[in-house]
């Protein structure tokens, strides 16, 4: 894939591979526009973004972006004309999975030249970036007592322990009228499994409401979790009501926070830490700067050790054959392949299909199919090996650069990367996306200048300058990189000085609600 901040700060135009028939408008074209050094001129007004044939495409001719597929035309298309949702669409075509034909060995660095973070070195040896207690849900009956609970840890309490960087309460909306059995109870207690495990919790609260199908006890037989006094759990039913539980609850925080005070930040090499790499509010920017660049970041914390986990399944349909290509093993490459055959049967089921993953907001900003936005969120995997495929809030048990299956919905996605172990979560978005997610921290990277300047109150890296300024994308990932270690030692973000992330928390339903 072209790098697209070579020689492009002073064109009208992107071209990202030369054998491209489109190039992208980095400002709003009126019609009769030259297309930069391509011998034609816009015939349509063209906003900033969308994509400009830059000759002629027949009916049913493929759309090269990327030196890709992104679609078919469906009428003939002239040079200089407005290449998008009108005239574009999906289309079955062979792909070429090549399993582990691109596979290299990883250039790692010397243990010497590896980096390190101050983190929270747990008991387990695992290290955590944030030092937070959690108040966990078992079901929705218990949401609002969860709630409850977190509230009343007044300020003056949080105030005498500074090292805690607070009480958060993960409530959902299922965990009953539910089969007891299948994929989507499987998810739910990975998800509860994962968070009540997480290296950024000192402690956790769970309340269940007491005859729920999800069970307290169900899962802690499940996953060998013990009580003791870092995890605690009750019921609504046990405890005689909502305040009983509320005063119980507090309690139990009372008595933890003494303990969780007593951590202190320490240094831990950078393999502790894993990444969850998201994308969301994307635009045609995304996978031309943010995206490519947080892939470039990827492959640094790689090679110190480190890992970096991708997902959003629909959101690399079309881009899966990059993935198979850098897969360890043919076992590797066929298990995401299989979760590629999970989602078109899943969709067909339900009455959708792949290609209604584009949003209005993504459609605005340039994308026109799913296959064009899955080749640039692909970008954020970098290029180093793909280690291995979990499912949705499966623990990451590998080093490396690795995929979580789970949907394209953003807070959904990365609930489900925090439980597989993701301590600090980066966001490339190209419309604005306001994210937040304790207890991990979250990096937002905006895809192109005016919308950073316009939301820098929630946005923490600029990516626009790799086609504002010819930053290389290499220089980006750098920039990235550093960035995430000092999140990862600490210094806060852009959502956390907002306090965004007490709403986040939302694992995949799947299955029919009874």
């Amino acid at each position: 894939m072209a790098e697209a901040g070579h020689n492009s700060g002073n064109r009208l135009t992107v071209r990202l591979h030369p054998v491209d028939n489109v190039v992208t408008a980095r400002a709003d074209m009126l019609a009769g526009t030259s297309v930069d050094e391509e011998g034609a001129y816009t015939i349509d007004p063209i906003p900033s973004g969308h994509k400009i044939a830059t000759r002629r495409i027949a009916k049913g001719e493929p759309v090269r972006k990327y030196d890709q597929i992104i679609g078919f035309a469906t009428e003939d298309i002239a040079p200089g004309n407005h290449v998008h949702i009108h005239n574009v669409e999906v289309r079955d075509f062979d792909r070429d999975y090549a399993f582990c034909k691109d596979a290299r060995a990883t250039e790692f660095f010397a243990e010497e030249d590896r980096k390190t973070f101050e983190g929270y070195v747990r008991a387990n040896g695992r290290s955590g970036t944030r030092n937070y207690i959690g108040v966990l849900t078992s079901v929705n009956c218990s949401a609002t007592a969860a709630k409850y609970i977190a509230a009343s840890v007044s300020d003056d309490l949080l105030a005498q322990y500074p090292n805690v960087d607070g009480v958060v309460a993960l409530s959902h909306s299922t965990g009953c009228g539910m089969a007891g059995a299948g994929e989507g109870y499987a998810n739910l207690q990975r998800v509860l499994w994962g968070f009540a495990q997480h290296p950024n919790f000192a402690g956790i609260v769970m309340v269940g409401l007491g005859c729920e199908v999800n069970q307290i006890d169900f899962l802690l037989e499940a996953y060998g979790l013990e009580r003791g006094p870092r995890f605690q759990t009750m019921t609504l039913q046990d405890n005689g009501g909502t305040r009983k539980t509320v005063e119980r609850g507090l309690g139990m925080i009372s008595d933890m926070l003494p303990e969780a005070d007593t951590a202190r930040r320490q240094t831990a090499p950078v393999s502790e830490i894993t990444l969850a790499l998201q994308c969301g509010g994307s635009d045609a920017y995304s996978g031309m700067t943010a995206n490519p660049a947080l892939g470039a970041a990827a492959n640094l914390l790689v090679r110190h050790g480190g890992t970096a986990v991708l997902a959003e399944t629909p959101e690399i349909y079309g881009a899966e054959h990059l993935l198979t290509r850098r897969a360890v093993s043919q076992e590797v490459g066929e298990k995401l392949v299989e979760r590629i055959k999970w989602w078109e049967n899943y969709c067909e089921r339900n009455g959708g299909e792949m290609n209604n993953n584009p949003s209005p907001g993504n459609k605005a900003g340039g994308l026109t199919t799913i296959l064009e936005k899955s080749l640039g969120a692909a970008a954020k995997g970098g290029t180093t090996n793909l280690c291995g495929v979990y499912h949705y809030g499966e623990r990451v048990d590998a080093k490396g650069f690795v995929f979580m299956d789970s949907p394209g919905y953003d807070p959904c996605s990365i609930t489900g990367q925090v439980a597989s172990g993701s301590n600090v979560v980066t966001f490339t978005t190209g419309r604005g996306s306001c994210y937040g997610c304790k207890p991990a921290p979250s990096l937002k990277l905006a895809t192109n200048t005016a919308m950073y300047r316009r939301m820098e109150e929630d946005m923490d890296i600029n990516c626009g300058e790799v086609l504002d300024e010819n930053l290389s994308i290499d220089a980006m990932g750098e920039r990235i990189f550093d960035k995430i270690l000092r999140t990862a030692s600490g210094e806060q973000t852009k959502s956390e000085e907002l306090g965004i992330g007490d709403n986040e928390f939302i694992p995949w339903q799947i299955g029919a609600t009874m």
